[in-house]
């Protein structure tokens, strides 16, 4: 694991914040995978894209914050605090989540999100 690792998944935080999913999908792997509990696992770019764009439409603004990195073998558990505001809304809500994810040859490959953070510890230790 490297710095350009975090460095790769700091910029596609920045890039989700934008709404801009080429630039999120850039860097990973063509078949990478996205596993949620709410909305089940996602495949492929354009699998992940229409997850990502379902997910974040009930919103005039989202910004992704990640806080904290911590890097074992090729995995990379991020803790993320979330902004969002609702459609018609005026004030932000906010929520802190752990996302696992696993790189391999500088891309990310997997993307595990967990509601609480605690748990994308536990199942990188896990294994």
């Amino acid at each position: 694991m490297s710095q350009a690792d975090i460095e790769t998944l700091r910029l596609a935080y920045e890039a989700a914040s934008r709404g801009d999913w080429e630039a999120v999908l850039e860097p990973m792997d063509p078949d990478v995978v996205l596993k949620t509990i709410r909305t089940g696992t996602h495949r492929g770019h354009e699998e992940v894209r229409r997850a990502f764009e379902d997910m974040t439409a009930a919103f005039e603004e989202i910004v992704f914050e990640p806080e904290e990195f911590f890097e074992r073998d090729d995995r990379i558990v991020v803790f993320l605090r979330q902004k969002a505001r609702p459609s018609g809304a005026d004030r932000m809500i906010e929520n802190r989540v752990g996302h696992l994810w696993t790189m391999r040859k500088g891309k990310p490959v997997r993307c595990e999100t967990f509601p609480r953070r605690e748990d994308a510890l536990e199942a990188v230790e896990a294994e």
